[in-house]
């Protein structure tokens, strides 16, 4: 029982240190500078080839910025998972 507590908590423990990264990498991949430091001011169908996701697809930005939102979700159920599975080994639920 206790091993998977502390595996489990190590789980959580790395996944809640990487939510940060993960949110400022997506931020800075739904950017409106390219690669090279340019600002990209065509409209959304004449976009450069090398502006970022959501000038090239309207839809693009809203869902890349919900990745840390999720990750987020999974760390949690991972948490509910390990604490539920403990507690049934345990004979508490």
């Amino acid at each position: 029982m206790i091993d998977k507590l502390i595996g489990g908590f190590v789980a959580i423990l790395i996944g809640v240190s990487l939510i940060g990264p993960l949110a400022a990498q997506v931020s800075s991949s739904a950017s409106t500078t390219n690669s090279t430091g340019a600002t990209c001011s065509l409209p959304i169908d004449r976009a450069d080839a090398n502006c970022q996701l959501y000038l090239s697809a309207s839809w693009g930005s809203t869902v890349l910025k919900m990745v840390p939102g999720f990750f987020a979700l999974g760390i949690l159920g991972i948490g509910i998972a390990v604490t539920y599975g403990s507690l049934r080994d345990a004979g508490v639920v």
